[in-house]
C-alpha cells in the first residue's frame, strides 16, 4: 500500500513538474522564459498580460509540485519511523520472551532443588540412607545447586 502511495505522489510530481500550459485548447511549453508551440517560439504573439498569466500558472504548478515533494518526504519519514518502531517492538518482544524463558528455568531449577533437599532431609531423618546413597544424594543436590545458580545468573 505504501508503495502505491509513493508511486502516486511521484507521478503527480512529475506531471506537475512539466512546464506545459494549456491555453485556448493548445498546449504551450515554457522554456527559459520563452513560450513554444509545437517547437516554435511564439512568445512575441502574446501580450504582456498573457505572458504574466502563463507565469502565474507555472508558479502555481511549481507550488503544487513543491507541496507534493514535501508530502513525499513526510510520507517517507513516517514510513521510516514506522519501520524503526516495528523493529524496536520486535526487539522488545524478543527480550521479553528471553526473560520469561529465564524465569521459567529459574523456577524449575529452584523447585527441583527444594524437592531434592526436602527428600534428602526426610530420608536422612528416617535413617534410610546408606553411605553410598548419601553420597549420591549430595552429588545430585550439588548439581541442582549449580543449575540453580546458572539460571539465577541468566535471570539477571
Amino acid at each position: 500500500m505504501k508503495f502505491w502511495i509513493t508511486i502516486l505522489f511521484l507521478s503527480l510530481g512529475l506531471y506537475l513538474n512539466a512546464q506545459e500550459v494549456k491555453h485556448e485548447g493548445k498546449t504551450y511549453e515554457i522554456k527559459k522564459g520563452k513560450i513554444f508551440l509545437e517547437g516554435k517560439d511564439v512568445t512575441d504573439t502574446f501580450t504582456k498580460e498573457e505572458i504574466e498569466a502563463f507565469k502565474v500558472k507555472i508558479a502555481k504548478a511549481k507550488e503544487e509540485y513543491d507541496k507534493v515533494q514535501k508530502q513525499e518526504k513526510e510520507a517517507k519519514k513516517l514510513e521510516n519511523q514506522a519501520k524503526k518502531a516495528e523493529k524496536a517492538q520486535k526487539k522488545a518482544e524478543k527480550e521479553l520472551k528471553r526473560k520469561e524463558k529465564a524465569q521459567s528455568k529459574f523456577d524449575k531449577a529452584s523447585k527441583k532443588l527444594e524437592d531434592a533437599q526436602s527428600k534428602y532431609e526426610k530420608l536422612k531423618k528416617k535413617g534410610k540412607l546408606s553411605p553410598n546413597d548419601e553420597t549420591k544424594w549430595l552429588e545430585k543436590i550439588e548439581k541442582l545447586k549449580e543449575n540453580y545458580d546458572k539460571s539465577k545468573k541468566k535471570l539477571k
